[in-house]
């Protein structure tokens, strides 16, 4: 009786990782995904005018411009990526999700490390750590 009861509470704690998991990580895609938006329409309204007004060749404000919204189409791809990992099998899904939650991480040390801590790198920061934090309880998980 007492290893029926261990095995029905085991189920019901893995179960509860795992909707934990899913929800740190999609939760962590939303952050992503806010932040993309957040970017580009910074720089629509600020970024894009001041750089008009500078005197940087046509080249470098072109230049400025994709490399502004790549970063941004950037974060909605890697968002996009780890919530349709959500549902893949184990070994994939955590691969994923802890490959790109290190890489949003990386990306925002490296960010606050060259421009100094801002609301952006911030955001992209917190996305990282629900990244990783919902991939490692995934991989804690015993179920697909």
């Amino acid at each position: 009786m007492t290893t029926r009861k261990n095995a029905a509470d085991n189920l019901a704690n893995n179960a509860a990782r795992v909707l934990t998991a899913r929800a740190l990580v999609l939760a962590g895609c939303v952050v992503l995904v806010v932040s993309a938006a957040l970017h580009v329409v910074g720089g629509m309204k600020v970024g894009f005018p001041a750089l008009a007004a500078s005197n940087l060749s046509p080249e470098l404000k072109s230049a400025f411009r994709v490399v502004f919204l790549s970063l941004g189409w950037h974060w909605v791809v890697t968002a996009a990526v780890v919530a349709a990992a959500v549902g893949a099998e184990r070994r994939v899904r955590n691969t994923i999700i802890l490959f790109c939650g290190a890489a949003v991480l990386v990306e925002a040390v490296v960010g606050a490390s060259v421009m100094g801590l801002f609301v952006g790198n911030e955001m992209i920061g917190g996305a990282g750590f629900l990244l990783l934090c919902g991939g490692l309880l995934f991989a804690a998980s015993t179920s697909r």
